[in-house]
C-alpha cells in the first residue's frame, strides 16, 4: 500500500469527478437520439424528451427497415468497411515493415519517407481527383470509395515505430533459422504486433465507417450511397427522402415526423463503432503509446 498525501487524494477525487462529466457528456447525446427514437411524435414536436422515451413508439425503427434505403446504404457500407480496412491493412503492412528498417539495411528509406510525407502535406486538389476518377472508370463504384484512401500514411508510421520498437533479437535469430523477410513478418512479427494491429484497424474501420464526402461526389445513383452520405442527405432533407421511400406520405407523418426518423437512422449507423471498439479497447491505449516512442 502508498501512502497518498492529502493533495493527491484531492486530486484524486477532482479527477474521478472530471472523467465522469466528461464521459456524461459524451453519453448523454447518444441516450438523448434513442429516447426521442423510441418517442411519439407529439412528445418530441413538444420538446419534452430528455433522456428517457415518452409514448413509446417502435414506428421509426419500422420505417427504417421497410424503406430499404437505410438497409441499401447499411449494406453498401459493410462492403466498403470490409474491403477499405483489408486494403488499408495489407499495404500498411507492406509498407510499414521495409520502413522500420534503418538507412542500412535499406538505402532508399529516406526517399520514401519523404514522399509519404509530402503525401501528409500536400494534396492535388478536388476537381483533379475528380478528373482522375472519371478516367479510371470508378464513378458509381466501390473502388472510388477504398481505393483513394487504400494507404493511411499516419497510421502506416505508427505501425513503422511500433515494429521498430521491436526487439531486433526476435528479426536475427529467423534469419539464423533461415527464415526470409516474408516468413520473419507474416510469422515472428504479426503475432506480435496485435496492439498496434488492433489500433490502425480500428482506425481504418471509423474512417471508412463515418466519411461521407467521397460517396457524394463519386455516387451518381443513390443505391450506391454508403451510409454516412445516406444519414447526410436524411438530415438535410428528410422529407424528401419520404416521399422517395414510397407507400403512403400522409401515413408515414402521421406514424412519425422528422426527428424520430432521423434520430433511429443515426442510433442505428452508431451500433458498428459501439460494437466493434469495446473488442479492441484493451490493444488500443497500447498501441498508441508504443507507436509514438519513436520518430
Amino acid at each position: 500500500m502508498f501512502y497518498k498525501t492529502r493533495s493527491e487524494k484531492i486530486f484524486n477525487v477532482f479527477n474521478y469527478i472530471f472523467v465522469i462529466l466528461v464521459s456524461l457528456i459524451c453519453a448523454l447525446p447518444i441516450v438523448h437520439i434513442f429516447a426521442v427514437s423510441l418517442s411519439a411524435p407529439h412528445y418530441v414536436s413538444g420538446g419534452r424528451i430528455g433522456i428517457v422515451p415518452m409514448g413509446l413508439n417502435l414506428d421509426a425503427y419500422i420505417f427504417a427497415f421497410e424503406t430499404g434505403m437505410f438497409m441499401q446504404a447499411f449494406w453498401v457500407s459493410i462492403q466498403r468497411s470490409i474491403l477499405g480496412v483489408a486494403i488499408n491493412m495489407f499495404l500498411m503492412i507492406t509498407v510499414a515493415y521495409p520502413l522500420s528498417k534503418s538507412k542500412e539495411h535499406f538505402s532508399a528509406r529516406n526517399l520514401y519517407m519523404g514522399f509519404f510525407a509530402l503525401t501528409m502535406l500536400f494534396g492535388g486538389g478536388l476537381i483533379p481527383f475528380y478528373i482522375l476518377m472519371v478516367d479510371l472508370g470508378m464513378l458509381d463504384s466501390i473502388w472510388s470509395l477504398v481505393l483513394p484512401g487504400g494507404l493511411p500514411v499516419f497510421s502506416m508510421l505508427i505501425l513503422m515505430n511500433f515494429i521498430r520498437n521491436l526487439p531486433k533479437e526476435l528479426e536475427e535469430a529467423a534469419m539464423i533459422d533461415g527464415a526470409d523477410h516474408f516468413i520473419t513478418l507474416v510469422r515472428i512479427l504479426l503475432p506480435t504486433l496485435k496492439p498496434a494491429l488492433a489500433t490502425v484497424g480500428l482506425f481504418a474501420f471509423v474512417f471508412h465507417w463515418n466519411e461521407w464526402f467521397l460517396g457524394m461526389i463519386f455516387m451518381n445513383n443513390p443505391s450506391n450511397y454508403p451510409l454516412q452520405t445516406y444519414l447526410q442527405l436524411l438530415i438535410s432533407n428528410f422529407r424528401e427522402l419520404m416521399r422517395q421511400s414510397g407507400g403512403d406520405y400522409i401515413q408515414i407523418l402521421s406514424r412519425l415526423n422528422e426527428r424520430t426518423g432521423r434520430a433511429s437512422q443515426l442510433f442505428l449507423g452508431m451500433i458498428p463503432v459501439l460494437v466493434v471498439y469495446p473488442f479492441l479497447q484493451k490493444y488500443f491505449i497500447k498501441g498508441i503509446v508504443m507507436g509514438s516512442v519513436k520518430g
